[in-house]
C-alpha cells in the first residue's frame, strides 16, 4: 500500500480508540456524569479519579536520572561515556524534558498510551523533543506487533505557520498536516495533497509509542481510569443523594394529614398553624431512625473499592491513620510499589531508546562518536518510592562497595546522586586539593622542625598518600 492510500484511509482509522480517548479526557477533567438524572438540581463531582492520577504519577518520575556505562575499561571508553552524558543533560536542559515528562506522564495515565518524537532542528543546529498527541498517532507493526514499520503522525497547524512552513497559501484558517515514515523514506502531506517526499535522514522512525500499562497481545495500553470509571460515578452519585437529603432536613417538609386545603402554612420560628381539629401537623424528618448512617456507610465502601482498585493506599497520600514501622508502611503501600514498578519496566525501555535516538543524532550532525553497542550501555536510574533512612542506605552501600558486589558508581547511582561519574570527579578533585594542602603543611612543619598540628582526618590522607608514593 502506498502512503498516499494510506493519508485518504486515516479517517476511518481507529475510530474506537479515538472515542475512547475523548471519553477518558473528559472523564479526568471532571465531566463524569452519563446523563442529567430526572429531578436532580445538583450533580456533584468529587474528582478522585484526577488525583489518583496525578497520584501516581508522582510517584513514578520521582528521581529518575539517566547514566551511559562506559564501553571498556579503558581512559578513552570512559570519556566517550562520559561526554554522552554530558549531551544527554545538555538536550535535556534545552528541551526542559524533566517537566515534558511529567506531562506526558499524565497523559499517558490518563489515555492508556503516550508517545515522544526526537529530531533534528536544522535552524537551531539542536535535537528537538517533543510529545505529539497520541490522537492523533496512527501505527502499523510488525508480525511480532511489538516493532513499527510506519508510523503517521497527524496534526494542524494555522494558516500563518503553514504559509511560512511550506510556502502554501490554505483557504481555512487551520489546515491538516500528514507525516507518514518509514526507516527508509518520510513524506508530508498538507490538506490532504503531498508536499514533500525524501528518504529519511535519520535512518530510523523517530518516535517512540508506548502504553502506560501493557494488556496483553494487546499494542494499546490500558489507562489508569478505566477501573475505577463506574465507582467515581457511583460516589458522586451517591454524595450528591446524600446532599440533597442533608439539605431538606434543614428546611423540613410540613406533612398536613386530614386537610382538604392549606393556606399560609410557613416553617419558621414561632409560627403558628390554625388547622381542623382532626387534623395532624408535622415535619417530615428524613434523618429519624438512623438512615443518614446506611448513605455514609455506603459511601465510605464507595471510598474503600476506589482506593483498592486504583491501587493506591490511603497511606500513599500521607494520611496514614495509624504509627507504621519502615516494614509496615512499605507492606500498606505495597500495591502502589507494583503498579509504579510495572510501569518502571515500561518506562525503562521507553526513555533509553529516546536516549539513544539523541545520541545517534549527536553523533551524525555533531561528529561524535560514542563506542559500540550504545544501546546496551544506556541506563535510567529510579529515585526511591518509599521514604528511606539515608544513613542506613548510605552504609549499606558502602558494604556493597567494600565487599565488590558492585562499583561505587551503581550505589551512588541507587543513593538518587542524578550524575555518578560528575559527583566522583568532583569528590576526586576535593580530595586532591585536600591531600596538597596536607603536603604543603607537611613540608613547612619540617622546614621550621615543628610537627604540624593537623586534624586526625588530615592525617589519614597523609597517611594514604605515602603508602601510595
Amino acid at each position: 500500500m502506498n502512503h498516499e492510500a494510506v493519508v485518504s484511509r486515516l479517517a476511518g482509522m481507529d475510530a474506537a480508540r479515538r472515542r475512547g480517548y475523548q471519553e477518558l479526557l473528559d472523564f479526568y477533567h471532571g465531566r463524569q456524569w452519563e446523563r442529567k438524572e430526572r429531578g436532580a438540581e445538583r450533580q456533584l463531582v468529587f474528582n478522585y479519579a484526577r488525583v489518583f492520577v496525578e497520584k501516581v504519577t508522582s510517584y513514578l518520575m520521582d528521581g529518575m536520572s539517566f547514566s551511559v556505562e562506559p564501553a571498556g575499561t579503558g581512559g578513552p571508553d570512559r570519556e566517550r561515556a562520559r561526554r554522552a552524558e554530558d549531551w544527554l543533560r545538555e538536550v535535556y536542559a534545552e528541551n526542559s524534558l524533566e517537566q515534558l515528562d511529567l506531562e506526558t506522564e499524565t497523559d499517558c495515565a490518563v489515555l492508556g498510551d503516550g508517545c515522544y518524537k526526537v529530531v533534528w532542528d536544522t535552524e537551531e543546529k539542536r535535537v528537538k523533543v517533543t510529545a505529539p498527541d497520541v490522537q492523533g498517532i496512527y501505527v502499523w507493526v510488525s508480525g511480532d506487533g511489538r516493532r513499527p514499520f510506519r508510523l503517521a503522525s497527524c496534526y494542524e497547524l494555522g494558516a500563518d505557520e503553514v504559509e511560512l512552513a511550506y510556502r502554501i497559501k490554505p483557504g481555512r484558517d487551520t489546515v491538516g498536516v500528514v507525516e507518514v515514515w518509514t526507516d527508509r523514506d518520510f513524506e508530508l502531506y498538507v490538506d490532504g495533497a503531498p508536499v514533500e517526499s525524501k528518504p529519511n535522514p535519520y535512518g530510523f522512525i523517530p518516535f517512540v509509542v508506548f502504553p502506560n500499562l501493557r494488556e496483553p497481545k494487546k499494542l494499546w495500553g490500558v489507562s489508569d481510569l478505566r477501573q475505577i470509571m463506574e465507582v467515581q460515578r457511583e460516589l458522586n452519585r451517591a454524595m450528591s443523594q446524600l446532599s440533597r437529603i442533608l439539605e431538606l432536613s434543614g428546611n423540613p417538609i410540613a406533612v398536613l394529614e386530614n386537610v382538604e386545603a392549606s393556606q399560609d402554612i410557613a416553617i419558621r420560628p414561632g409560627a403558628v398553624w390554625n388547622i381542623p381539629e382532626d387534623a395532624r401537623a408535622y415535619l417530615l424528618d428524613l434523618l429519624q431512625g438512623g438512615g443518614v448512617n446506611l448513605h455514609i456507610d455506603y459511601i465510605n465502601l464507595l471510598y474503600r473499592i476506589l482506593h483498592d482498585l486504583s491501587e493506591s493506599p490511603r497511606s500513599a497520600f500521607g494520611g496514614a491513620e495509624r504509627d507504621l514501622s519502615g516494614v509496615a508502611l512499605e507492606l500498606d503501600l505495597q500495591p502502589l510499589l507494583q503498579k509504579v514498578r510495572r510501569k518502571r519496566i515500561i518506562r525503562t525501555a521507553v526513555y533509553n531508546r529516546r536516549n539513544e535516538m539523541i545520541l545517534r543524532l549527536i553523533e551524525k550532525y555533531r561528529g561524535e562518536d560514542f563506542g559500540p553497542g550504545l544501546a546496551g550501555r544506556l541506563r535510567v536510574n529510579w529515585g526511591a518510592v518509599l521514604p528511606r533512612d539515608v544513613e542506613r542506605a548510605v552504609n549499606c552501600a558502602h558494604l556493597m562497595v567494600q565487599a565488590g558486589l558492585h562499583s561505587l558508581r551503581t550505589a551512588m547511582g541507587g543513593l538518587g546522586i542524578r550524575n555518578p561519574d560528575t559527583e566522583f570527579r568532583n569528590w576526586l578533585e576535593e580530595r586532591e586539593a585536600i591531600l596538597r594542602m596536607n603536603r604543603e603543611l607537611n613540608a613547612r612543619a619540617a622546614r621550621n622542625g615543628v610537627r604540624a598540628c593537623v586534624p586526625s582526618s588530615r592525617r589519614e590522607g597523609i597517611e594514604e598518600e605515602k603508602e601510595v608514593e
